[in-house]
């Protein structure tokens, strides 16, 4: 019996599901927007929940992958478990307007301490998957991780400083 390996995927190929996602967010967010600001809120919100939703598909798999490269998790494996919690929790919050202030700060931290795991996996320069879409699409960790977890965090500052 021969083993094969798998043709590498174009860079198209492997993030389509993530560019998917991304396409559908950016379009939905402008269902009921009146400003830019309540476009940003939509996207956030939508973000949280869809992301979240892919992590509790397989928790179990999603902490497992996050503890990888997450600072906490890999510490603290229950912060794993959590974490899925906690996103969509944010994205129910943007998404009814629940103390809009106090969640853009709340994902800063987050998405700001996330990020720091993620920059450590990539100058270490390890083939791991991202946790992102959770264990259900396998992602790999790249500079499209950092980008969406500082996006997330951009766009908090900007709401912040501007509401």
């Amino acid at each position: 019996m021969h083993h094969h390996e798998e043709p590498s995927k174009s860079w198209l190929a492997t993030y389509y599901p993530l560019l998917l996602i991304f396409t559908f967010l950016i379009v939905i967010s402008f269902a009921g927007a009146e400003t830019w600001h309540d476009w940003m809120l939509n996207f956030m919100a939508g973000f949280f929940i869809a992301f979240s939703f892919f992590k509790l598909l397989d928790i179990n798999g999603f902490s497992d992958a996050y503890a990888l490269y997450d600072l906490l998790a890999k510490r603290w494996q229950t912060y794993g478990y959590i974490y899925p919690f906690l996103e969509l929790a944010l994205g129910l919050g943007f998404l009814f307007r629940f103390h809009v202030n106090f969640l853009l700060i709340v994902s800063i931290v987050l998405m700001g301490f996330s990020s720091l795991g993620v920059i450590q996996a990539l100058r270490e320069d390890k083939e791991i998957r991202c946790a992102c879409l959770g264990a259900v699409l396998n992602l790999p960790m790249s500079t499209i991780t950092l980008i969406e977890d500082l996006g997330m965090v951009v766009m908090s500052v900007i709401m912040l400083i501007a509401s």
